[in-house]
């Protein structure tokens, strides 16, 4: 069985939409979806199980961002396999089937996400590197022009990433975050790192599997919708308001891993 962990705050009629698609396109799976309210103020959670009354609803008295949202949701799973997956993300065919076997194949896979799609269809760079400041002086000052495409998608991936070929990028977005369960024993402290209240959860995610051995897996195989930035209110205001805890929190990461990194 897989269970399917959504976060919600304040985005009730984004989740419900979400909910529904995975409903009505998972099919090849026993599944659970466990919603994890974060203290939301805009309607009663309980909303929730009066339209969706298989889901298992969690409610925290506090708003606990979203990487202890997602750990109080797993606490309360019973499947071999968890799927982070973003409220503000719409299913349009049984992608969570598709990644389910394809994590399957792998014994080395230690996190898989899929194909993420504007709702223009044009594709998102949901396949990153770690930020380092060579990767980021690399391509300040150009020099990545003077090699491949090629080199350019296995080394600085993200906007280079070829979206169209499987592959191994560095990390991969929180968006859609399908694991095996039996990882989190690997873990420090048994569960997914929840220092971070909001952004470069899924970096140090990522960073934590692959010192464990395992690797990210990018499959293009399936695609979902991703109203980014929905599933954390209007995005220019985020943005704006929270700029500067993204850029404290990538120095901070950049700090703590940088010998680490240095001698991959």
């Amino acid at each position: 069985m897989i269970s399917i962990i959504i976060i919600n705050f304040n985005t009730f009629e984004l989740t419900c939409k979400c909910i529904r698609s995975v409903i009505s396109h998972t099919l090849k799976l026993h599944f659970e979806i466990i919603i994890v309210d974060n203290a939301s103020k805009e309607c009663a959670p309980e909303k929730f199980k009066e339209i969706f009354p298989s889901i298992i609803l969690v409610k925290s008295e506090i708003n606990l961002g979203f990487a202890k949202g997602n750990n109080l949701g797993i606490q309360q799973s019973k499947g071999n396999v968890i799927l982070l997956l973003n409220s503000d993300t719409e299913l349009t065919e049984d992608s969570i089937s598709i990644c389910y076997n394809e994590l399957m194949k792998f014994e080395k896979a230690g996190a898989i996400t899929c194909k993420l799609l504007n709702a223009d269809n044009s594709v998102q760079h949901n396949c990153q590197s770690f930020p380092s400041a060579i990767k980021i002086m690399f391509e300040k000052i150009r020099i990545h022009k003077l090699f491949s495409n090629q080199f350019r998608s296995d080394y600085l991936q993200g906007f280079y990433w070829n979206y169209d070929k499987a592959g191994f990028p560095d990390w991969i977005w929180g968006t859609f975050f399908m694991f095996k369960k039996s990882v989190l024993k690997k873990l420090p402290e048994g569960k997914l790192n929840d220092d971070y209240f909001m952004y470069i959860e899924d970096i140090k995610w990522s960073f934590d599997f692959r010192k464990t051995g395992l690797k990210m897996f990018y499959t293009p195989e399936t695609a979902i919708i991703h109203h980014s930035g929905g599933s954390g209110g209007k995005k220019s205001d985020m943005i704006l308001k929270n700029y500067q805890q993204f850029l404290d929190n990538n120095y901070n990461f950049i700090n703590k891993t940088f010998i680490y990194l240095l001698n991959k």
